[in-house]
């Protein structure tokens, strides 16, 4: 084959690789001397620290204000969600059928279950975190409501603690189970779609929690009384349990609850208001690990340019955390050492008792105080770990708390190339890392760049694209690769074709000689088939008088004449499900119920003989000739294979299908002559008329019946 001529719109290079490459390396060492002649230390090192401070407030600043949008969210979600109809609604239900409980005598046995309960898993959890021995009677519901409800809903929960929210319906029949299958999914699609961690209705006379999603112990009591009077969930109902305003909101900080396991959660609560009067209070709860999210951007520190010292930190009143260091995520051992100085042994314990710096670490630095005093600033300080640091802080502004945010690095790892300037030591290692640098981009750009496109040409005909094409940018050595690589994929594409049509004839012409399935098995390497079938029904036809009356045609009109008929047999064959075996001059066989079995062989058998039979006469009309067809019919068990090696043949045998053709032979034109088999199993289904014993060479006489056109 010729060369193949370069497309006209290619720009010709003068020099080959070898002249760029050189080209290059000069230009680098130009920009390496430049470099040299300009940098000063002073101006590195007040540019990077302007560049650290600059991105340490770009950080701190769009983490505040992903925060602040947090919580904007929602209060935006509390006070559509207070609003609506459902929630007045599920207040009103709830309440009324927690009134209906509290008339109810609590049964010993349900009080026992629930005392039981508490002792068994609850109060050991509190006593441990506490380190006190809280008495039962301190978390023990009151009254009759809370000890059904805590009954149902979580001694007898039939899901593990932190699934108990899957329960729909207790079962009890009660009202408050029936008002709780109807709410509940709703409220706890609600509360896991908002990402909340809890989802409480508070009536605002009892103050009592008449429902939860997640069922905890504090499920059906008291807000205001012992053990939970002073927690965040307490104020912050009773702060809008007073509001009859529906834009109200009352966040409460991070505090620790027994309830979550001593879990930090924040709260915010809506008051519910129907007709002016709030009847109820809508609380959720916030766990710390959105606020830990998005304070550590999912602890990747160094995808935001925070490097292996940086982290931004929040922290509340008191200089208490609410989100945890970066060290304690890292390196649990190494955060743990850090703490000896500068934390008190107490703080430390209850880091490791609750599993969480949150509300357990001090960080009582000058950025934290400024911060917390509302004031935004940056500098070099000492950090909490002791070490300098630089960092940015500022305020948080979230209405209901007094939160401050901090975003630092440390020094050693801010200033480590200015250090490196100033001794000097590794000047040459940094130009020489420039110029790779360089040198790379470039090649990326003018070799690489098309070797990625031709390996993505590759990779595209090798998935199976073969209209893959790659664009041709230089005359150079890689401009003649792709060239040929075009080419190359054009070549297959025309010689795949050329298979695929070859295959495509083969395929064809295989399945007109075989059945489908057992042309699939020769495909398959089966190289001997043959099938025993214990019941199938076989018709042979004949054309009476044709050889008579092909004798005074012309052969083209004979064989024009025989393919048309047998045309329309075959069409007729199609439909009915029928497998044509073959047909020996004006002779046609075909069997139903191989070599896919089916139930009424016999009687779609008998439908393509009224089918034949019909249409010999149409075709006879058509051409005016004389036709007519005799067909016999057999019902049995056969033999059925593959004969041959350079010629297929699928082809039957056994008495069934001798019995079959002496049917045809020994009937009468134009008529469908039948077996007993036969006959016995279609007698229902179509009209017979018994002929009597004919004689069948080698069966002697056997009884037939004709089939009534």
């Amino acid at each position: 084959m010729p060369a193949e001529r370069l497309p006209a719109s290619v720009v010709p290079s003068r020099f080959g690789l070898a002249a760029r490459l050189f080209a290059v390396l000069l230009l680098l060492g130009a920009a390496g001397v430049l470099i040299t002649g300009v940098l000063g230390y002073l101006r590195a090192r007040d540019a990077l620290q302007e560049t650290i401070f600059n991105q340490l407030t770009a950080i701190r600043e769009t983490k505040a204000h992903q925060i602040e949008t947090y919580f904007h969210g929602i209060r935006r979600e509390m006070r559509v969600l207070a609003g609506t109809k459902m929630a007045v609604d599920a207040m009103r239900d709830f309440r009324e059928a927690v009134d209906q409980l509290d008339r109810m005598a609590v049964p010993k046995e349900v009080q026992e279950r629930v005392d039981g309960w508490y002792e068994r898993h609850y109060l050991p959890m509190v006593r441990r975190l506490t380190g006190s021995e809280a008495p039962a009677s301190e978390f023990l519901p009151v009254g009759s409501g809370p000890y059904f409800l805590q009954d149902w809903y979580i001694v007898g929960n039939p899901y593990p603690p932190l699934r108990r929210r899957l329960l729909d319906n207790a079962g009890d029949g009660s009202a408050y189970s029936r008002a709780h299958a109807l709410y509940h999914p709703l409220m706890r699609t609600a509360a896991a779609t908002l990402g909340f961690a809890d989802f409480m209705l508070v009536d605002p006379k009892t103050h009592r929690v008449i429902y939860s999603v997640d069922k905890e112990p504090d499920f059906g009591l008291s807000l205001v009384a012992k053990p939970y009077r002073d927690s965040n969930v307490a104020a912050a109902a009773s702060r809008c349990a007073e509001s009859p305003n529906a834009a109200a909101t009352c966040l409460e900080d991070f505090a620790d609850y027994l309830p979550s396991d001593g879990r930090p959660m924040a709260s915010m609560a809506a008051p519910i208001i129907d007709q002016g009067v709030v009847t109820g209070v809508l609380v959720i709860q916030l766990s710390i690990d959105e606020i830990d999210n998005i304070v550590t951007s999912g602890k990747r520190w160094r995808h935001e340019g925070l490097g292996s010292t940086g982290e931004a930190y929040l922290v509340g009143p008191g200089y208490y955390v609410r989100s945890s260091p970066r060290l304690f995520f890292e390196n649990r051992d190494a955060y743990f050492a850090s703490l000896e100085e500068g934390q008190s042994k107490e703080d430390i314990a209850d880091i490791r008792k609750f599993g969480t710096p949150v509300l357990n670490q001090r960080i009582d630095t000058t950025a934290t105080r400024a911060a917390l005093g509302g004031i935004e600033g940056t500098g070099q300080i000492v950090g909490y770990l002791g070490q300098e640091t630089l960092a940015s802080w500022g305020p948080v502004r979230v209405s209901g708390v007094n939160w401050a945010l901090v975003a630092k690095i440390d020094s050693s790892e801010a200033f480590a190339a200015v250090r490196e300037l100033e001794r000097e030591l590794l000047l040459v290692g940094a130009l020489a890392l420039l110029v790779v640098v360089a040198t790379a981009a470039w090649l990326a750009r003018s070799l690489l760049g098309p070797l990625r496109e031709l390996t993505s040409g590759v990779q595209r005909f090798a998935a199976g694209n073969h209209d893959a094409h790659v664009a041709v940018r230089t005359r150079d050595e890689i401009g003649q690769l792709c060239l040929a690589f075009n080419r190359m994929v054009d070549e297959l594409r025309e010689k795949s074709q050329v298979i695929a049509a070859k295959n495509r004839e083969n395929e064809e012409l295989l399945l007109n000689v075989l059945p489908a399935p057992i042309a699939n098995r020769l495909r398959d390497g089966e190289m001997s088939i043959a099938d025993g079938f214990a019941e199938v029904t076989v018709a042979f036809a004949d054309i009476v008088g044709f050889t008579e009356m092909a004798a005074g045609m012309p052969p083209a009109n004979v064989v024009k004449l025989l393919n048309g008929l047998f045309s329309r047999f075959d069409e007729s064959a199609r439909e009915l499900g029928i497998e044509k075996i073959k047909t020996v001059g004006d002779a046609y066989m075909a069997v139903c119920g191989l070599p896919v079995p089916v139930a009424d062989h016999a009687a779609r058998m008998v439908r393509m003989a009224i089918r034949m039979v019909h249409i010999t006469r149409e075709h006879a009309l058509e051409h005016r000739v004389s036709m007519r067809l005799r067909v016999g019919i057999n019902t049995g068990p056969v033999v059925a294979g593959v004969i041959g090696k350079s010629k297929y043949i699928y082809d039957l045998w056994g008495d069934t299908v001798n019995l079959a053709s002496r049917m045809e032979s020994g009937g009468i034109p134009d008529m469908i002559q039948v077996t007993r088999p036969v006959y016995e199993r279609l007698k229902d289904e179509f009209v017979f008329e018994p002929r009597g014993p004919i004689e069948v060479k080698g069966k002697g006489h056997v009884e037939a019946w004709l089939l009534r056109l």
